[in-house]
This record gives structure tokens, C-alpha cells and sequence, in this order.
């Protein structure tokens, strides 16, 4: 079995508030970027030059090993600051963050940005507890996804991204955000085949209907009796 990975989403609401109280500072003179859809904010490697504050859009976070695998760290969207850990270390950049869909950002200088930590204590302590919130989530969903199966992850998954970009629709509930198997099989530690096995057989179910990185779920209550199933 391939190493285990997690999504987060984890750092919405906290970012928010962090854009009030100290994006907004920083970037009050910056004109919004736009990105398309697949466009690379970030590069895994490279030096860290600035900070970005997403102002509409959502990216995906990723991070690839040395063979080649590469996993799917996180979702990050509106209100979201990426790139501060660099930023903040001086070391080069741990993961790349693609748009998966149109994307603006303000792009907030590395300087300015630890300069106006350095002489702001309140706003570096809420941007720490940002940055704490994070890891426990993703402390939390490792030591859970130890003990599922790659079915259960990708339950698990689905219902985590109906909760935070699901739109209900006539046909059932629409996830709003487009991920590819690839993808998919980057979250829960698996191959892209095994992905697609287990979207198949939730097809053949009614669980959920796929088109391209779209996915619509049918029945929320059959993904969690999959969850259960695994924890009895």
C-alpha cells in the first residue's frame, strides 16, 4: 500500500479573519493576479520570493515524492494564505499549489509580509494558531486514515468534500470542486486504478454519478455505512 496521505480544508474561517486583520494591511496597494484554471501558483522547490492571499478560487496543494508519487496535501480557497511557512523559514517551497479553477490572488512581498509580523505580536500569534490548526488536522486525519481501508478513505473523503463544496441539485448533492482520479488517489494513499475501481462500483450502487472531475453523490447514507462497516 502506498504511504498514507490527507486533505485538508481545514483554515477557512481562520483565514478570513486573518485577511481582515493583517492581509489587508500588507496588500492594500497590490493588484489582484489572476490565474487559469491549471495555472501553477507555487513550485514545489523553488525559492521562496512572497505569500499569497486567495481572494476567489480554489487550489489544490501537492507534494511529490522521489518516485515519482505525487500526493494531494490539501484544498485551499478563499480566505486562505498559502506559502507563509517558506515565507516564515527562509527554506524552499515543500509543495505546488494549482488552480483548479479560475483563481485571484494578492501577492504580498516576502519582506513586507515578516517585517509586518516582526512589529505586529497579536497577528504572528493568530497566524500560529492558523498554522497549529492545520497540523492537528492533519495529525488527526493520518492517525484515522491508519485504520481504514482505501474504500473507508475514500468514503471518508467524499463526504468531507460534500460537507465543504457540496451544492445540492435536483439530482443530488454536486461537488463543486473537480478533481481527477489522479487526484483522488493522491488524498487517500492509493493508485489511480484503485480509485476508479471503487468510483465504479459506487456508480454501479447509485452512490454517485461521475462525469469529467465531476462528481454528483446520490446516497450520503451508503458512504457512511461503508465508514461504519470498516470501524465494527
Amino acid at each position: 500500500m502506498r504511504g498514507t496521505t490527507t486533505v485538508s480544508t481545514t483554515g477557512c474561517r481562520s483565514s478570513r479573519a486573518w485577511r481582515r486583520t493583517t492581509a489587508s494591511p500588507c496588500s492594500r496597494s497590490a493588484a489582484p493576479l489572476k490565474y487559469r484554471a491549471r495555472d501553477v501558483l507555487m513550485h514545489q522547490d523553488e525559492p521562496s520570493t512572497h505569500v499569497l492571499l486567495l481572494l476567489h478560487g480554489w487550489t489544490k496543494v501537492t507534494a511529490l515524492a522521489a518516485n515519482g508519487y505525487e500526493a494531494l496535501l490539501a484544498l485551499r480557497g478563499p480566505g486562505d494564505i498559502i506559502g507563509e511557512g517558506a515565507a516564515l523559514s527562509g527554506r524552499h517551497r515543500s509543495a505546488t499549489v494549482t488552480a483548479l479553477e479560475p483563481v485571484e490572488a494578492v501577492a504580498i512581498d516576502q519582506h513586507r509580509f515578516t517585517a509586518f509580523l516582526s512589529g505586529n505580536a497579536p497577528v504572528a500569534l493568530q497566524l500560529l494558531g492558523l498554522a497549529t490548526d492545520r497540523q492537528r488536522s492533519t495529525d488527526r486525519r493520518r492517525l484515522e486514515w491508519a485504520a481504514l481501508s482505501v474504500r473507508e478513505r475514500l468514503a471518508v473523503l467524499l463526504l468531507e468534500l460534500v460537507r465543504t463544496h457540496g451544492n445540492r441539485t435536483a439530482e443530488g448533492i454536486e461537488l463543486g470542486i473537480g478533481l481527477s482520479q489522479q487526484e483522488f488517489a493522491g488524498s487517500v494513499g492509493s493508485s489511480r486504478e484503485a480509485v476508479a475501481r471503487l468510483l465504479k462500483e459506487l456508480r454501479a450502487r447509485k452512490v454517485v454519478a461521475t462525469r469529467r472531475r465531476r462528481i454528483v453523490v446520490l446516497r450520503t447514507d451508503v458512504l457512511r455505512r461503508i465508514i461504519g462497516e470498516g470501524s465494527a
